[in-house]
């Protein structure tokens, strides 16, 4: 009798845990714009950079890296299934047999990521899965037919499970081995057609270049990437404006959500390569999100350089000139402060809203001047990244009077400013001095 009772209890406790790690599917949203999940709430995406994740970490440190972000607020980790052909896990058990894609080791590796989505899940994560990193299939060394077979391999093996979405490419050029990609996207799709699909892009590089038109497609990403103004001088030459690329995709037909799935990374050097550059800051790391999502993007992917790379003691100088530890670099400001953002925009009706610059009278202001503005039917946002006096052309919303705040991106504090007619021009002047970093969205509202 007893063992029965045991047994009927660990039933219960399975069934009810598996109910909660059940998240829902994600979809695009009616109007092309937003994710939303599959009884339709808003999805705002907000991402972390875990790209090592399944290479580098065992089940306990991933336990902890995953309860971390589920705390800061992030719903997304983006990860690399194949960094390279060679790929084992920290148990030291390895992807593939024979570095052939189309040969799965079928265990070990599998086994540990398998439970890591599952890890995942129950923390509300979704995996924003990489099948293969970019310069495999770019130097040759995975032909279509593999691709083909490998996709085949994660279709049937992760349809099942709710929180995966599929990044296609990975840091790669879209016209390099266009067919493989496009291999890989329509296998994924035709073969499991409940995940979204898209096509992370070399850096400064959109996925709608090459792929905005098929069918496999579901949202646009692009890689804003890691140089500043100064050094960003060829092809684009964006710079550091990662919502030209947001503005861009936004006037593309037929619509279809987009993203920066790389901006700056926290720690990060200027332009990657010199460890004695001038590192990118909370302040950075802030002004691209809120840039972006104001521009009309549907989440914002944060990164910071040793989170990213999950730099450990044992890995000696890392990369990229890395300062700390994965285990410390959790903690940075800027990966605090982004669930602000998330909580500022599911705050106010989600489906309507736009960006609007009409809304800045007497012009938007360039690079770190610039002031950001978007706004549904009942209410408008206004960003400034260094608190400089802010003119709106009222009206642009509904109710005769409106009620106005100031909320913060540091520490999501509102401060009251007062109620106004909705009608000509009002200045707002933001609370403290002129400075890079004081960063303040204003906040408009029907009454």
């Amino acid at each position: 009798m007893l063992n029965r009772i045991l047994t009927i209890l660990l039933l219960f406790f399975s069934i009810n845990t598996y109910s909660q790690h059940k998240l829902p599917e994600l979809r695009v949203s009616k109007n092309h714009r937003y994710l939303q999940t599959k009884d339709g709430k808003p999805f705002f995406w907000l991402g972390d950079t875990g790209w090592l994740l399944f290479t580098k970490l065992n089940s306990e440190q991933t336990g902890l890296y995953f309860s971390d972000r589920q705390q800061k607020g992030f719903n997304v980790i983006q990860v690399m299934i194949l960094p390279s052909l060679t790929a084992t896990n920290a148990c030291g058990d390895s992807a593939l047999i024979n570095k052939n894609v189309a040969h799965p080791a079928l265990s070990g590796y599998w086994d540990h990521i398998d439970s890591m989505i599952d890890k995942a899940a129950a923390k509300g994560l979704y995996m924003a899965l990489v099948p293969i990193w970019g310069n495999n299939v770019k130097d040759g060394s995975v032909s279509i037919s593999d691709a083909r077979t490998f996709s085949s391999f994660l279709a049937g093996r992760y349809a099942d499970k709710p929180n995966i979405i599929w990044l296609n490419g990975g840091d790669t050029k879209g016209n390099d081995s266009t067919n493989t990609w496009n291999a890989i996207g329509n296998t994924l799709h035709q073969q499991d057609p409940h995940h979204l699909i898209t096509f992370h892009p070399r850096g400064r590089l959109q996925s709608s270049e090459w792929f905005h038109n098929e069918s496999w497609l579901d949202f646009n990403m692009f890689q804003s990437g890691h140089q500043s103004y100064s050094q960003d001088t060829t092809g684009k030459a964006y710079g550091e404006d990662n919502w030209k690329y947001v503005a861009a995709d936004y006037q593309r037909t037929p619509a279809k959500p987009v993203i920066d799935g790389e901006p700056s990374y926290e720690a990060m050097p200027h332009g990657l390569h010199d460890p004695r550059a001038t590192r990118w800051t909370a302040g950075d790391v802030r002004r691209y999100a809120y840039w972006a999502v104001f521009a009309g993007a549907f989440g914002h992917t944060y990164g910071h350089n040793a989170v990213m790379q999950f730099h450990r003691p044992q890995d000696g100088a890392g990369v990229y000139g890395v300062k700390e530890y994965w285990t410390d670099a959790v903690n940075a400001p800027g990966a605090a402060q982004m669930v602000y953002l998330k909580k500022l925009m599911l705050s106010h009706a989600y489906y309507d809203r736009v960006p609007d610059q009409s809304m800045i009278a007497g012009g938007t202001g360039d690079k770190y001047q610039r002031l950001s503005a978007t706004r549904g039917k009942d209410y408008a946002f206004i960003y400034t990244y260094n608190g400089r006096n802010i003119s709106v052309n009222m009206g642009h919303t509904k109710g005769k009077n409106v009620k106005a705040s100031w909320y913060s991106p540091r520490d999501g504090s509102t401060k009251e400013i007062g109620t106004y007619p909705n009608k000509g021009v009002m200045v707002f002047d933001p609370p403290g001095d002129i400075q890079d970093g004081n960063d303040w969205v204003l906040v408009i509202e029907k009454i």
